[in-house]
């Protein structure tokens, strides 16, 4: 897959995941998108590691899956840390 292609999949996997999740995450559409991006490549690198799959196609329903539930542990593991911070400043 291309660049280009890795990064449109990354964006649209964070905004499907924001969509998935319940409740208000933490930062704006702009950091949903960037841990869209993250999550998809880490979602990637478990796959990838733990079952020995990849990135086939853009179109490809598996990298579609890898994307999203990449994108959707990252959003949770970032909801966590804003609540904790936002926390401590009141």
């Amino acid at each position: 897959m291309s660049f280009l292609g890795f990064l449109l999949l990354g964006l649209i996997a964070g905004a499907i995941a924001k969509l998935i999740l319940p409740g208000k995450q933490g930062g704006g559409w702009i950091a949903t998108l960037v841990l869209g991006v993250i999550g998809a490549l880490i979602g990637g690198w478990i796959a990838g590691a733990a079952f020995g799959i990849g990135y086939e196609d853009f179109f490809s329903i598996q990298s579609w899956l890898i994307a999203i539930i990449g994108a959707i542990i990252v959003l949770v593991i970032w909801g966590f840390i804003t609540k904790r911070t936002s926390g401590r400043r009141a």
